[in-house]
């Protein structure tokens, strides 16, 4: 609480910010004088046009020549946030600021999705969120550095953004949007959420914004796809032998043939099937621990003692991305919820995790870490529009979780089509993480987001493309949910100009829209 009274404090001292707004733009190297509420401007330079290498390191970025202007925001004393504001020239402005994201819990600023932005006209913001490092070590013993990772980070960067811009081209951003996705989805949902008036629009695409349940899904899954000393009991082949399988099975189940299951919710794949007939262990079947393990993690994770449900499982059709956050893993990832952020114990062992007590003490201990409100009255009230995304075939964030939390936030604003008129929702079939996998998997979310704020044009379906070797082979139409797309029957089903979008009947088949 005292993270988000320090936040709303700092909102309102912005607004009375030193610099007052000027006819004439500064230079980029005046913006090093503004004055704002615990907040340095560490410098202000313009960048000429060509390759970037952030100070950082990494790979170098291609920009347009833009100003940049980097500032560390301190709203507690154990705070230290680094904030990076990208302008491109006033003619070049296309009078819009972008949010760019985070990914897991990185404390790196995304740099290529900054000279994106620029390089599309927008004034871009970044953060690192307050901390350097992928892992959750920065947490320990300090809370307050948790609550600028979980959400006030990115608050204060709208904030700070938007001021700034205001005092290099002398106006406020028309519009401002957030766009990211996984933790970056979560960033966008929990602005929503907290901050309705921070952003006009926001794109989420496969939102980890479960956090909390998510971390939990990961140490299930772990455990159920390992030994009890740790060793894997899955290879890369088998994982290859279910995903060949699963989609063999339910590829067909959406009426077309195409190496894409349509709906994981429809497909009912039991790994059985594949089960060793004798003693055997090789890469055309699973022994019997085997089958087991992979039923726990199609499963989810539940309460050992009560059955009940506590976190969706992983989609089928998703097996062969399991390795990273799963499977390969040499202990369950992001282990240091428990370690560093919950039971202060370096040497905490998870082993001793109890799925009947442990899940609501550490959820009542960080709470903020998830934003899983399903109440969007107020930004709905300003006007404010979402689309989301999620990847059918995600081995990261299962999609069913994504599709509960839209199904909630539809009975929480009146039904779903009281929602659709500010939030819509784009599953992806055969999609994997925010890109990748069998299906179509690159579109402009971000484009048809400002199309609905700024010409009321609401998203009815988005292009998605799939390429190989750099050539585009496959388009198909992206629905908003429930409908789903389906073959017309006529023409290339290589080309989303043969699909509609339909409604779902029961059963999962479809029927054309009346």
């Amino acid at each position: 609480m005292r993270g988000l009274l320090v936040a709303v404090g700092l909102a309102t001292a912005l607004v009375k910010a030193s610099v007052p707004v000027q006819s004439g733009a500064p230079t980029c190297a005046q913006l090093i004088s503004l004055t704002l509420p615990d907040t340095t401007i560490s410098s202000a330079e313009d960048v000429a046009a060509g390759p970037l290498t952030p100070s950082s390191g990494g790979r170098g970025v291609d920009v347009p020549r833009f100003c940049r202007l980097s500032a560390i925001a301190a709203p507690t004393s154990d705070s230290r946030i680094a904030i990076e504001i990208w302008m491109p020239t006033p003619d070049k402005w296309n009078d819009k600021l972008l949010g760019t994201d985070n990914g897991g819990f990185s404390g790196a600023i995304g740099y290529a999705a900054m000279a994106s932005a620029v390089s599309r006209g927008y004034a871009a913001a970044g953060t690192d969120t307050g901390h350097s490092g992928d892992q959750m070590e920065f947490g320990r013993a300090h809370p307050e550095k948790i609550v600028d990772w979980a959400y006030r980070a990115i608050h204060l960067t709208a904030e700070v953004a938007k001021l700034v811009v205001r005092d290099h081209y002398g106006r406020f951003p028309e519009h401002s949007y957030f766009s990211g996705c996984s933790t970056g989805g979560q960033q966008a949902l929990s602005e929503v959420q907290r901050y309705p008036h921070d952003y006009d629009g926001v794109v989420a695409g496969d939102p980890g914004n479960n956090r909390l349940r998510l971390i939990f899904g990961f140490l299930w899954s772990w455990i159920a796809t390992h030994t009890s000393d740790g060793a894997p009991l899955l290879t890369p082949a088998k994982l290859a032998l279910l995903t060949k399988s699963a989609v063999a099975a339910c590829d067909a189940h959406d009426g077309l043939r195409d190496g894409i299951i349509g709906d994981p919710r429809e497909c009912h794949f039991d790994p059985a099937v594949l089960q060793c007939s004798d003693a055997t262990d090789n890469d055309s079947c699973l022994t019997a621990p085997q089958v087991a393990a992979v039923k726990k993690v199609y499963d989810g994770a539940h309460n050992e003692k009560t059955g009940e449900l506590l976190f969706r499982g992983w989609a089928r059709g998703s097996e062969q991305g399991w390795p990273p956050y799963i499977t390969a893993p040499r202990e369950p990832v992001r282990i240091g919820l428990f370690r560093d952020f919950v039971f202060h114990d370096p040497g905490w062992d998870w082993r001793t995790f109890d799925w009947d007590k442990d899940v609501a003490y550490v959820e009542a201990q960080v709470p903020y870490l998830s934003a899983v409100s399903h109440d969007l009255r107020a930004f709905n009230a300003r006007g404010g529009k979402i689309v989301m995304y999620t990847g059918l075939a995600d081995p990261v964030v299962p999609p069913e979780d994504t599709i509960d939390y839209y199904e909630a936030v539809a009975r929480a604003s009146g039904g779903m089509r009281a929602t659709q008129k500010f939030f819509r929702f784009f599953p992806v079939p055969g999609m994997a993480h925010c890109g990748g996998g069998v299906g179509p998997n690159t579109f402009d979310a971000l484009g048809a987001l400002e199309q609905w704020v700024e010409h009321g044009s609401a998203p009815a379906r988005i292009v998605a493309s799939h390429s190989t070797a750099g050539r585009v082979d496959l388009t198909r139409p992206l629905c908003p949910y429930p409908l789903v797309a389906r073959y017309t029957g006529s023409g290339s089903t290589d080309d989303a100009a043969n699909f509609s979008c339909v409604a779902r009947t029961a059963g999962g088949s479809a029927r054309p829209p009346s």
